[in-house]
């Protein structure tokens, strides 16, 4: 069964007022917080056919760091720029588009959108994705193409602050 993780980028540093939204480096927590959450996904035996992530600096930092902390090829990651500031819709037109031989499929992204997109794929009632939160759907049907309202169900739901 096809399974998505829609994961928020890590905590960034907004000290730098000279950078812009999309050049936001990760905070020293979400430096920490990635590889953190990386290692738990490991533990749980989860481990992405495919990885797409929005170029942005924090959500670029944050899936190469889980894709190594899971020996993921981080040469394989997809940057895909409809991920930032985009919209629910958007983000799933893209998953529509991925491959039926991938099972299981990681998109790194961002808030508010990947809030709004979990709630609109479970018909939920996620108050918010917490930075670098993961939000595990099983699709009801096997198919990428099927996504939509209503098309998935919570398989899971990691935060690091779940295991501190």
């Amino acid at each position: 069964m096809k399974t998505l993780y829609l994961i928020r980028h890590a905590k960034s540093d907004r000290s730098d007022g000279s950078l812009s939204d999309y050049d936001r480096p990760l905070s020293h927590r979400g430096i920490k917080d990635a590889p953190f959450m990386g290692s738990k996904l490991l533990e749980k035996g989860i481990y992405p056919d495919l990885i797409l992530s929005s170029p942005a600096l924090r959500a670029k930092t944050s899936a190469l760091a889980i894709a190594e902390a899971l020996s993921y090829p981080t040469d394989s990651i997809r940057y895909d720029h409809t991920l930032y500031a985009s919209d629910a819709e958007t983000i799933l037109s893209l998953i529509r588009e991925v491959s039926p031989s991938v099972e299981t499929l990681f998109v790194f992204g961002h808030n508010p959108e990947f809030t709004e997109c979990a709630n609109l794929l479970t018909d939920g009632d996620i108050d918010n994705i917490p930075t670098c939160g993961v939000v595990a759907m099983r699709l009801r049907k096997d198919d990428w193409k099927s996504i939509g309202a209503n098309s998935t169900e919570i398989s899971g739901f990691y935060f690091p602050k779940k295991y501190r």
